[in-house]
């Protein structure tokens, strides 16, 4: 496939898996005068068969990261350059003003919307809560984070001639000035043969300048460790990058999911010569662990994407720490809504022991008579929401909304 420079198009591309956003890169690649074929390797439903892919010669083969590297599509003797890669490619040489790019297995979307905080002027935020453009917070669409997801946001950024942040799922199209990798923690991926902390570091390459946790490096000429710019202690975050010097107090920094993306924020923040004082007033998100009252019940909403046993604890000593020795309802599984991974029930059953509830209600698991043995107060919902349109807002009391959910 030709570089983001390059006009003259290749006779036949092939993209593989039109599930995960490969059939936006197809109609992209059509648009831009390619011939372009394509095979929905998970479902068999969509294009053409793999049979039928084999008989015909591509000039490039473009594959999603997670796809089994023993596909036997990946070795009939083509180039195979990555989704991200080619997203890279169709957002093309006329870039946003300013493009920065998110990924990692946690925190991605809260460091992309307290960075979205401190930004002047229009831009455009992409996360798994949606795209978003700056500075009214108006929605413009809601969409996954896999990385064909980028093309549409982008070009919004450089009609609008704004900025451009963007959460991305297993890297990053390379293309920003500032790559950020929120964690590097590990796990595998395409059919267990590959590391996803591997595949993300390998995208980020490309971008001009790296944020990176503090216990990885990268072969990069321009790479920073977010520890070398900040630090943090109880509730007090402190800065001294290039001149920009300061700290702030914010309580969300007892928590450990607020505290490395505020951190990764600020340090992201004077990378790019910005004062990140202005963090000290950032909110708490949805599903992120935003509190409210309700007829006198502590409502605790952690239900995200990233939903996990870890979270939900944390969750729960924060409601804990706010309202002490106050009975918890919990809510708890997996929404409908497709994520990358999934909430497995050994863990949902690992978090109720750990929180030990007052009450238990499942989200969309078939049956809670294993998972919620010893707990006579269980009850069963069909999603978040349902689960809490059902419960109980009773006064002095915590219910905690720990569901794997797209928010």
């Amino acid at each position: 496939m030709p570089s983001a420079t390059t006009s003259e198009p290749f006779m036949r591309l092939l993209v593989l898996d039109t599930i995960h956003g490969g059939g936006v890169i197809t109609l992209a690649l059509r648009e831009q005068g390619y011939s372009v074929d394509c095979v929905d390797v998970y479902r068999g439903e969509d294009g053409i068969t793999p049979d039928a892919a084999l008989k015909y010669q591509y000039s490039c083969c473009i594959a999603p990261v997670h796809l089994d590297p023993d596909y036997p599509l990946l070795h009939a003797g083509m180039p195979v350059i990555t989704h991200h890669q080619a997203v890279g490619i169709l957002i093309g040489a006329n870039l946003p003003d300013l493009m920065i790019e998110i990924t990692g297995e946690r925190g991605k979307t809260t460091t992309a919307y307290a960075l979205a905080h401190l930004m002047q002027g229009r831009g455009i935020l992409h996360t798994s809560s949606g795209t978003v453009q700056y500075p009214g917070r108006v929605l413009l669409s809601k969409t996954s984070i896999t990385p064909a997801s980028l093309i549409a946001p982008a070009r919004e950024a450089r009609n609008i001639n704004g900025w451009f942040i963007a959460e991305s799922s297993l890297g990053v199209s390379g293309r920003g000035d500032l790559g950020i990798l929120t964690t590097a923690s590990d796990y595998r991926i395409a059919n267990g043969k590959r590391s996803a902390l591997a595949a993300k570091c390998e995208h980020l390459k490309t971008c001009k300048t790296l944020l990176l946790p503090g216990d990885i490096g990268l072969d990069h000429p321009n790479q920073h460790t977010v520890g070398e710019i900040v630090s943090c202690e109880g509730t007090t975050l402190s800065y001294d990058h290039n001149g920009i010097r300061g700290s702030f107090v914010h309580p969300l920094l007892t928590l450990k999911g607020y505290r490395y993306p505020l951190m990764t924020a600020a340090a992201a923040a004077c990378l790019l010569g910005i004062d990140p004082h202005p963090l000290s007033s950032f909110e708490a998100l949805p599903g992120r662990m935003q509190v409210r009252e309700e007829n006198g019940c502590l409502i605790i909403d952690a239900s995200n994407s990233g939903t996990n046993c870890e979270t939900s604890c944390e969750a729960a000593a924060y409601g804990g720490a706010i309202r002490p020795d106050a009975p918890i309802h919990l809510v708890i599984g997996q929404d409908e809504h497709a994520v990358c991974e999934n909430f497995a029930e050994s863990e949902i059953i690992r978090t109720i022991e750990e929180i030990r509830p007052e009450i238990v209600t499942i989200v969309s698991l078939p049956g809670p008579a294993e998972t919620t043995a010893g707990y006579p107060d269980c009850r069963v919902a069909t999603s978040l929401h349902d689960a809490i349109q059902k419960s109980e807002k009773r006064p002095d009391t915590i219910l905690l909304l720990a569901v794997k959910t797209w928010r």
